[in-house]
């Protein structure tokens, strides 16, 4: 069984006005490696990265994706803050760019992009035999990957205000110039050229700035699937995960089959992403096989039938199936923080807010206090004596 494990981008919040705070230094102080903790720095201070170890099992993932949140919220709370796994910020703030000579670099060359950039993604590693299954992946499940962004859509609102998108984190994040779905590269010459050439063109950095939706790490023998908002709910993130694992084991049997990767164009699969991203689970997605609109439901549980036998060689289907009908039926976190905003609305109401306004800066806020109860629910008070995570940063934004 392929090893798997995760990155979980988090922010740092003020717990009584949800505010972010620019706290990773202080978090971070006095662990500069992140294989002694599992944490590390992001482009924001507002923001801190969990990494878990190379994991088997969906146990033991949840395990060690809920110990790093704990970690990490305990860390907070030794300044007077919480973390809160939601993928933009829901109130409006100055964001702070993390001392660093790239990153200002960065903030220098990109502008306004990378001055607003507080997101937070989760970003699944797959171990592969080769680099080169690893671009044999990548071209076999780059047309399933917007149903994951649908499921872990997770970023409503954007600097004070209501988007009308499930996960914004995805628009904010694909202004980045390498950012989005990936044609069909077909071998690890054609990727390894193309991720020169993109070099050569001096719009990018550097390689760490090669941000498909998925990519062959630089640092591991993995394949990275970064589609994804931090997910609220710790058991989704590894749900996700599993399913992304899932999609890796079809995708290298189906090379060993003679499958060849279904050329459908990058512009249809920039549309699904669109979608995904705007809708979530709510209304309609792009099916996978013909790119035409389908309920929601039924691509979501048509990704599940496409890898049910990997999953079932595995014993893991029972238990997808069980997640996968209990996020349908409660519905992903942006659904989750607009109820947030709903309730406290509602108890709130003085006569002068009408049903169905935009929520204000109170209702952002118990949204975030909302996420940062939810972020830690089901830390055991064993969760921080495990062993150090050894999967460490694998990347840089």
């Amino acid at each position: 069984m392929r090893t798997f494990g995760v990155e979980e981008e988090l922010l740092i919040v003020d717990p009584v006005t949800g505010e972010p705070l620019a706290l990773a230094d202080a978090l971070l102080a006095g662990h500069d490696e992140p294989a002694e903790t599992g944490l590390s720095h992001e482009l924001k201070l507002e923001q801190i990265e969990t990494q878990t170890r190379p994991c088997h099992t969906y146990g033991e993932l949840l395990h060690q994706i809920r110990r790093g949140r704990a970690m990490a919220n305990q860390a907070a709370r030794q300044h007077g803050a919480r973390v809160a796994a939601i993928a933009t910020s829901p109130l409006a703030s100055n964001t702070h760019t993390t001392p660093d000579p790239r990153y200002a670099a960065m903030l220098d060359r990109f502008g306004i992009i990378a001055t607003e950039q507080l997101t937070c993604g989760f970003h699944v590693h797959t171990s592969v035999e080769s680099p080169e299954e690893g671009v044999v992946v990548l071209d076999h499940m780059r047309d399933k990957l917007a149903v994951l962004t649908a499921l872990a859509a997770n970023s409503p609102y954007w600097r004070g205000l209501p988007t009308g998108f499930d996960s914004y984190r995805t628009q904010a994040w694909n202004r980045w110039p390498t950012s989005g779905p990936s044609s069909v590269f077909g071998s690890l010459t054609a990727y390894r050229r193309i991720v020169k050439r993109l070099l050569e063109t001096g719009v990018i950095m550097d390689e760490g700035m090669i941000y498909f939706d998925a990519r062959i790490s630089r640092n591991h023998p993995t394949v990275e699937v970064r589609v994804a908002d931090v997910c609220l709910r710790a058991e989704d993130a590894a749900l996700v995960a599993v399913l992304v694992r899932a999609l890796v084991e079809t995708a290298s049997l189906e090379m060993l089959d003679g499958v060849e990767p279904t050329s459908v164009p990058t512009a249809l699969l920039r549309m699904a992403s669109w979608q995904a991203s705007n809708s979530g689970l709510r209304g309609d997605l792009l099916d996978f096989g013909d790119f035409r609109p389908q309920p929601a439901a039924d691509v979501v549980w048509a990704l599940v039938d496409y890898v049910s036998p990997v999953l079932d060689d595995q014993g893991e289907l029972k238990l997808v199936k069980a997640g996968i009908t209990d996020i349908l039926e409660r519905g992903n976190g942006a659904h989750e923080q607009r109820e947030a905003a709903v309730r406290y609305s509602n108890r709130r109401r003085d006569g002068h807010s009408q049903p169905g306004s935009p929520p204000n800066d109170e209702a952002l806020a118990a949204v975030v206090g909302h996420a940062a109860r939810v972020t830690v629910r089901g830390v055991a008070a064993d969760a921080l004596k495990d062993p150090a995570p050894m999967l460490t940063r694998v990347r840089r934004p």
